[in-house]
Formats: C-alpha cells, structure tokens, sequence
C-alpha cells in the first residue's frame, strides 16, 4: 500500500508528469489545453496555451518539452469524475508540440506520418540517441473509432515514421533500463507489449506481426490501461482505470502488484526527488496529483 500524500487538486483532468530538478512537477491539464508546473506548494502555474488536448509530455535534448496533443474531448461530469468521451465537434486533428519552457512560445512539429493525419497522440518516451517513439491512441465517434499505432520521430521535425501498426488503443509507452525493449500499453485490451529494439526506432523481427508479439502481461477483469513509466530495476508501471491505481509488472512478466489510489482515473507516474523514490501520479477524474514513495527507485529518463 502507497503512503499517498496530497500536492494539489483543481487541476482539469492532468496527465503527462514530468518531475523538474526544482521540485515542481510539469504536467498537461487536458480539458484546459495547457502545459502547467505545479510548485511543492501546490501552487498551479501555466505555463503554455496548446490548445486542443494535451497529453502525454517529455523533456526532449534541446530542453524543451514535447507534448503528444490529442486534439480533445468531449468532457462529461460522472458522478463527480470528470471523464473525457468522443472526438468533439471543433477536433482539428492530433499533433506533436514543441513548448519552449522559458518563453512559453509552442510550436507543431508533426501532424501527419506518410500522408496519413496523426488522429489522437497520447504518451511519449525519448531514447538515448536524441529520437522518441509515441503511441497514438485515436479518437472515438459515436459509431466507429480509429485504427493507429506506434510512431517513433526525430524532435527537429526531420523524420517520422510509423513502426507498429495495428494495435488497438495504444496508450502508455516506455523503454527498459538499457534501452533494448519498448513497451506499450493498450488501454482497452487491458495488456502491456513488450518489443525488441534493433537499434533506434527499429524493432526487432516484424512487430506487425500479431501471432509474434510478447504480452509481457494481461490485466483480468474489467481494467483498462493509460500512460506508464519503467523503474530503476525495469518493472513497467502502467497507470490502471476503472480499478484505479498503478500496476507494477516485473520485466519478466512473472510478478504483477497493484498499488491502489482513490481515483479510477488514474492516469500516469512519474518518478523524481531524492533517489528517483518519489512517485507522482495523475488523478485525473478528480483533478489532483499526489505523491508517494515507490518500493523501488526510478529509472532516470532519457533527454
């Protein structure tokens, strides 16, 4: 069980937490369509109007923070949670953004791959050699929703090219520890992947091949799966809606731990503080991000 201990709440459906050096956390507020910092206060800044829908962030190696928009939601109060639905009526398209964290300036670096429009970008991880792979989760309708994948990019708007693809509702995405496994969550399946990487932005064998793939792990029951991080010792910890929380699986897939928060929109961890022991979680429904002690230290991310 996580000591889980209150930062700040008002916020409007956060995600993507970046831990800053300073204390603050970086994080995107999805219905409002900004890139914020919250200070150990609580204190909630803006710091970038993106527009659309915000989603998962990182730091990239120019400094700056690379947003995956989504292009929003419609938004619905359930019961007190706030819960995003289908694509909305102003849905321009899904992008890549890059926010200068000095002047606040955004800018677009992609919103097509190979002609076909980025539809939903969700979360982001950068590699060791300056590049980052991105899941794109799609955006439902009312009687049909999208096919998408995963995308891996240079950050100077150079290159894009789409390396998975089916996949269905690809959401989390992370790297091991050295860099050799990517891992993907799919929200609906409620399953984490586990691919090979051959060398930047090239998996092993041929990903696309669905009989061949590694299911590092499958959640029972009715669990869906948002963003995720990997620890210091390379469990993959994936944020779990419905039966809030987050889940940590074991690099061999032979453990899995859930550690609950009282919110089933729990939507991503980051990892910070003294000896990357801090945990800071997104509960989005409710607005709030807390943090907690992990049983294990973080994995410094690429940037």
């Amino acid at each position: 069980m996580l000591d889980i201990q209150h930062i700040t709440s008002g916020l409007q459906f956060p995600e993507g937490p970046i831990a800053c050096e300073d204390g603050s956390v970086l994080l995107v507020e999805i219905k409002r369509g900004t890139l914020s910092r919250v200070t150990p206060d609580g204190t909630i800044e803006v710091v970038a109007e993106t527009g659309g829908g915000p989603n998962g962030a990182a730091i990239g190696p120019d400094g700056a923070c690379y947003i995956c928009n989504n292009g929003g939601f419609e938004w619905h109060d359930l019961g007190g949670f706030m819960l995003p639905g289908n694509q909305p009526a102003d849905y321009t398209g899904g992008s890549i953004q890059r926010v200068d964290l000095t002047t606040g300036a955004v800018e677009t670096r992609y919103t097509e791959c190979g002609g076909i429009p980025l539809k939903g970008p969700n979360d982001i991880v950068f590699d060791a050699h300056g590049g980052f792979y991105f899941t794109d989760l799609g955006k439902h309708r009312e009687r049909d929703q999208d096919r998408t994948g995963v995308f891996y990019a240079k950050p100077d708007g150079t290159l894009i090219r789409e390396i998975i693809f089916p996949m269905e509702g690809p959401n989390g995405i992370g790297l091991s520890p050295d860099g050799k496994r990517l891992y993907v969550a799919e929200t609906p399946t409620g399953r984490v992947w586990a691919f090979d990487i051959e060398s930047p932005g090239v998996p092993a064998g041929d990903p696309n091949d669905l009989l061949s793939r590694n299911c590092l792990a499958g959640l029972p029951g009715m669990q869906m799966l948002d963003s995720l991080a990997v620890d210091g010792e390379g469990h993959v910890c994936v944020a779990t809606l419905v039966n809030g929380g987050s889940t940590s699986i074991s690099p061999d897939g032979s453990s899995v731990e859930h550690y609950a928060t009282p919110d089933p929109l729990t939507t991503n961890i980051c990892f910070g503080g003294e000896d990357l022991r801090t945990a800071y979680i997104t509960l989005s429904g409710t607005g709030v991000l807390v943090k907690a002690t992990w049983p294990r230290p973080g994995l410094a991310l690429n940037c």
